[in-house]
């Protein structure tokens, strides 16, 4: 049986109970454990798949296709594991769940309740984690206290005699605020979090407290005497120059080897962590600049492009640079012109998206880094721009664009994949997940990969025209990746440009701190190589 982590959230949201359970993740799994991790999000929806990335930030897609919250890409990529749908879970998964078994008779006719029906239903979400795994760290989502979290609260709290209480540790990550009016570190929001977290059910057994500064000795000893756990489980988590300086942090103060000897886990194999130091020194410590646009119509939310920005300093990080990233409105290109907003980068980025808003400022986008020799990236959308631009603006193709943008353009370069002409229902229907992907012989990216079979994760409904390949290929755009079987086009690229890639699919999903993603590392590598 694995052990069980519990890892809540107190005070305020965005406190880094996800960066928290990625860290010790990466830990734990460095000493030898094999770990998976669960993120458990309160919301009604079913996943995070129609949500607005101003609202909640990017959706993050695993290999079987599940759409899930940005904080399994946190998961992802410090313990370098593939997760999966049974790897998220949501209020709104387990009330259809619920109500599926109840309207199939399951319940032999009780009364259907929060407890013991839906709290055994998130239970049994967590057992299901249970393959060949020591350790499942969940990460339970919102602060406590919020009424739609307490049966997950509740669930939790009933785990400890479900498994036995030995099996299970309860991790809690609150607040030490600095009031700099009374020059003070001040307890009192951990002590009120942690008595919301007591009149649940639930003692924690390790305290993380997130602060802007070190924690003194009086502060922890006040902290372990009112929250009734001892002092050496009272951890700091003070504000970091990166979030992948955090595990770091938490190995200084042996935050892993406090879990292992609550969980009863032999602790004497220590983590491997030099490349992880490496990388981490790399990022503080770059050669040199780079700067990279990326054109959207979210960049005004940091969170709504988490992966992209992420597997951009993994690849810049990898070649000693420091990638500045220049957010850029697609509507103001459209306002102003991509030579007035864009002079000066050395490479241009257009990330996925949906929706015709901003549209042609991408495109202009597109054209200007095409024209200039300007090291150029797509991904999903960003491909369809650059298909859309080259067809209107080398092809001579009058009216080229994609039939999401103009239902009724002459010229559907791109165009609606026929498995989804008769779909109604939005949610979890799009293309997801893991496609392969064969690559075509002299390209950059079949350089870049160094094989010839790759597999990439993909979030779309509109795809290439093969209608228009031959007419695209005769004017000096190459078909670089196709998807076997299918007959897809995955990858564009141009010849006689220093890098011009668009690609269907969405290759920062798979990119990690110290294994950056190939494509990622050849466009900054080509971005770096362009004068200022």
């Amino acid at each position: 049986m694995p052990k069980y982590i519990f890892v809540t959230g107190g005070v305020v949201s965005s406190l880094g109970k996800g960066i928290t359970a990625a860290s010790l993740g990466v830990l734990l799994k460095r000493r030898g454990y094999k770990v998976s991790i669960i993120k458990m999000d309160p919301y009604i929806n079913v996943d995070a798949g129609t949500m607005n990335p101003f609202q909640h930030g990017e959706v993050f897609v695993t290999d079987d296709g599940s759409e899930t919250d940005l904080d399994l890409g946190h998961y992802e990529r410090f313990i370098d594991e593939s997760l999966s749908t049974l790897n998220t879970v949501t209020t709104g998964k387990i009330y259809s769940s619920v109500i599926s078994k109840e309207r199939s008779g399951k319940y032999l006719g009780a009364t259907v309740q929060v407890i013991p029906h839906v709290t055994n239903e998130i239970q049994e979400s967590i057992l299901k984690v249970d393959g060949d795994v020591d350790v499942v760290i969940a990460e339970i989502g919102g602060t406590v206290g919020d009424i739609e979290g307490l049966p997950f609260l509740e669930a939790i709290r009933q785990m400890a005699n479900r498994v036995g209480r030995n099996n299970v540790l309860y991790c809690h990550v609150t607040l030490v605020p600095y009031i700099a009016a009374a020059g003070e570190l001040k307890t009192k929001p951990t002590q009120h979090s942690v008595n919301e977290l007591r009149r649940i059910g639930i003692q924690p057994d390790v305290i993380v407290c997130r602060s802007q500064m070190r924690l003194e000795r009086s502060i922890k000893e006040k902290i372990a005497l009112f929250c009734s756990v001892p002092q050496k489980y009272v951890v700091e988590a003070i504000d970091a120059p990166t979030i992948y300086a955090v595990p770091l942090q938490l190995k200084e103060q042996k935050f892993d080897s406090i879990i292992l000897e609550k969980l009863g886990l032999p602790t004497n194999e220590e983590p491997y962590l030099d490349d992880w130091k490496g990388f981490v020194h790399s990022y503080m410590n770059p050669e040199k600049e780079v700067e990279i646009a990326m054109v959207g119509k979210y960049v005004s939310h940091k969170d709504a492009y988490l992966s992209v920005v992420e597997a951009l300093t993994h690849a810049g990080t990898s070649l000693n640079l420091r990638v500045k990233l220049r957010p850029v409105e697609a509507e103001d290109v459209e306002k102003h012109g991509a030579e007035e907003i864009l002079k000066g980068v050395q490479g241009v980025l257009v990330p996925g998206g949906f929706g015709s808003r901003g549209a042609e400022g991408k495109i202009e986008a597109a054209r200007y880094a095409r024209e200039n020799g300007i090291p150029y990236f797509g991904l999903c959308l960003g491909m369809q721009i650059a298909a859309i631009e080259f067809a209107r603006n080398v092809c001579d193709i009058a009216g080229a664009n994609s039939v999401e943008f103009d239902p009724g353009t002459p010229n559907p370069v791109i165009h609606l994949m026929d498995e989804q002409k008769n779909v109604v229902d939005l949610g979890g229907t799009m293309r997801l997940g893991l496609y392969p992907c064969e690559l075509e012989e002299g390209t950059k990216v079949r350089e870049a990969y160094g094989e010839k079979l790759i597999y990439e994760r993909h979030r779309h409904r509109y795809e290439f025209n093969n209608e228009y390949r031959e007419r695209f290929e005769s004017c000096g755009m190459r078909i670089a990746g196709i998807c076997p079987g299918r007959d897809l086009v995955e990858i564009i690229e141009l010849k006689d440009h220093p890098w011009y890639v668009g690609v269907q699919f969405h290759p920062e999903f798979k990119s990690r701190p110290v294994r950056p993603h190939p494509l990622f590392r050849g466009f900054v590598e080509a971005a770096s190589k362009q004068g200022r």
